[in-house]
This record gives structure tokens, sequence and C-alpha cells, in this order.
């Protein structure tokens, strides 16, 4: 058996959270109609809704208080003008070191991927609009975070990150989603570790394998405005500056403790903790499928509470500052799903343990909406075209 997920079910298969992997092998064992044609694609294929938007709607029945939770956060801004301080600051510091020397090679895992992954996530917050009440300044405001990763992307990750919301799993619009490619080809503990290493290059790669998006002001103006940056960066600071922000964002996304939120956030493990605090009214909480888990631990202070993902899915429109509130009103909710502690141990299992790997994730067919760019060619489902 490949994993609990992958191989104890077949594509279009119902997901039950209570039915353990061996009755859902036997299931799967006597619809042999449901199977795919394709034996290699070992996805967990569901017919289900994602589960985030029948949970918000029994949270805010349970617990109406937590829309006043939604809104921009202020102090993000301040925050990530801190950030692409600090980083402009060690690029001048290392403007003269060796490259492979220890000062720079180790402030750029230490300082340097701890903060791009900041940015990263703070990029990931603003696309929520929740930075600023207008949304040209948050766009703006993306742009400015961006310039210390050295790669122009802000403006693209918004509509790809918000159809990965609005198409939690939909084959062809979730670019979150690894190819059945991507799975086959990486499926031993040397094409996982390669994955895991160089995983910021797929999903800076993969989007625009699904779909293509346009080319609009924004994004002309995100890869106008981190041109000028990385150009005088070089002339005032030297060439090791500009590498110094470019190897930062690439260790930010590979094996970084940082980086396991990656992981962390969508795939199905064969085991998972429980929450922190078992729920005492079992009936008050509702189980979805298991398609995406937070993460509990002392890392999210530096990454803008993207461990609470659950919570986060479930409102998108609440900020990083006030998750933890809506963990803690609506605790029945949250208490008994699955979750991790630690991503540096979801890095070390996704990689050595053959039950997971990249076929561990829940996929459906239909449904979906799409934020920007053209509909991907074969997909099953008419669109609903949000811009």
């Amino acid at each position: 058996m490949r994993s609990s997920v992958s191989t104890a079910t077949a594509p279009m298969v119902e997901i039950d959270q209570r039915r353990t992997p061996g009755e859902t092998e036997e299931l799967v064992k006597q619809q042999p109609e449901e199977r795919s044609q394709d034996d290699t694609d070992h996805f967990f294929w569901t017919y289900t809704e994602e589960p985030h938007k029948s949970r918000r709607q029994e949270i805010i029945k349970a617990h109406p208080e937590v829309l006043k939770l939604c809104g921009p956060e202020p102090l993000t801004v301040p925050l990530v003008g801190a950030v692409v301080g600090l980083q402009i600051f060690c690029a001048y510091a290392l403007r003269r070191s060796p490259f492979f020397s220890w000062q720079y090679l180790l402030t750029a895992y230490i300082v340097g991927a701890t903060a791009n992954q900041n940015l990263f996530l703070a990029i990931h917050e603003i696309s929520h609009n929740l930075a600023f009440k207008s949304p040209l300044a948050n766009r703006l405001l993306a742009i400015f975070a961006n310039l210390p990763i050295g790669i122009p992307y802000s403006a693209s990750f918004r509509p790809y990150h918000l159809t990965h919301h609005k198409s939690l799993g939909v084959h062809g619009l979730d670019t979150d989603l690894p190819t059945a490619l991507e799975a086959w080809f990486l499926d031993s503990v040397a094409g996982k570790a390669f994955f895991a290493t160089f995983q910021i290059l797929f999903y800076a790669l993969r989007p625009m394998m699904v779909y293509k998006l346009p080319l609009t002001l924004i994004h002309a103006l995100n890869i106008a405005a981190q041109v000028a940056f990385d150009v005088l960066i070089v002339k005032h600071f030297g060439g090791k500056a500009l590498g110094y922000f470019i190897l930062s964002s690439f260790l930010a996304g590979s094996l970084h403790p940082c980086a396991g939120h990656f992981i962390a956030e969508h795939y199905v493990f064969a085991q998972h903790t429980r929450s922190l605090k078992p729920s005492q009214n079992a009936s008050a909480k509702l189980a979805p499928p298991p398609e995406t888990f937070s993460y509990y631990g002392i890392l999210n202070i530096l990454t803008y509470n993207v461990g609470l993902h659950n919570e986060h899915h479930d409102f998108p429109a609440i900020p990083w500052t006030r998750l933890w509130k809506l963990n803690e009103i609506a605790n029945e909710f949250y208490c008994d799903l699955p979750c991790h502690h630690s991503w540096v141990g979801v890095m070390w299992q996704f990689i050595l343990d053959k039950e997971v790997g990249l076929w561990c994730r829940v996929k459906r067919k239909e449904g979906g909406r799409l934020v920007g760019g053209s509909k991907p060619a074969g997909h099953s489902q008419p669109l609903d075209i949000a811009r």
C-alpha cells in the first residue's frame, strides 16, 4: 500500500472521515466501475465539496461574533518595512564577502531565508487585502515586500492563490496540487528529497504550466519595480548583494524549518497527531475530509501564523493576528482535527516515509472559481470567472 490515502482509495470515491483506510479500500474493491482508467494515478479523488465552506457556515451559525475578527491588520505594514530593511542591511553588510564564505552562507540561511519566508507570507497575507482597506494600497505594499525576494512574483501570486482558495483541490485550477508527472517521477526517497530541496522552483513554475495569467498593469509595475530595485542594488552594493537576495529566496523554499509549511498545509499523511485539547463536545464538531492541516508550533511567530491553515481557509478575511482568537472562540470545530506540531518533522517524514509522497493530495474534478486568467483546457465544468 502506497499510503493511507493514496492507494487505499481510488479516483472519485467519496471521502468519509469516519471510515478507516481498510474500510475505504474494501469499498473501492466493491466499486470497480469507479476506479480510474489510469493505474498510475494514485491521488485521493473525491466527489465531495471542499470542507471549508460548510465549516465556515457552521461556525458563523454557532459563533456569529467571529465575523467581527475580519478586516485589515495595520501591524502588517511596519513589519513588512522592518523585514525589507533588515534584508537590505544584510545585503549591504555582505557586499564584499565571498559567496562561499561561512558568513555569507550562514547569514543567507539563518537570517535571509527566514526573512524572505516571512516576506513570502506577508505577500500571502496582503493578497487577501488584509493590510489596507484599499485594494491598490495592498497591491503596492505587496510589490514593496517583493523587493528583497529578487524576482517579481507578487502580482501573479495573488490570482493563483485566490483561485487555490476558491478551487481547493480542483484539478486544472488549484496550482498548489502536484501534477501526476511530478508525483510519479519523484516517487522515491531521492525524488522527495529533490522536491523538498527545490520546492520553491516547483511552486514558481507549476502555475504557469497549468494556466496563464494575462499581463496587467499591476504585473508590469511589479516587474518594473523589481528590475529597477535589482539594478540599484547591483550598482551600489554589487552583484553579491543581489545574490544574497536570490539565495535567501531559494533557501526559504528549500530544506529550511519554515519551508515545512508548504508540505504541512495540504499533504495527507498516514498518521496525524491530535490537536492540543480534545473536544468535550463531540456532537459540536464538524469533521471535514482531511485535506487541510494546521500547525500549532512556535514557528508561527515568524510566519504570520500561516500554520493555522484550517482557520485561514475557513475565514480568509481574518488577518494573522486574529486567527488564534478564531481558534479560541470556535475551538470545538478545530480541537479534534488532525494537525502538526513540527514543520521539521513534517519534512523528515515526507522524505523518508514510504507511505507519504506527492500522491497524498485530495483532488476533485469539478467545481471551483478562477480568479484572473483564462479557462484551462479540459476542465469539466463551466467556471465562474471572478476578476
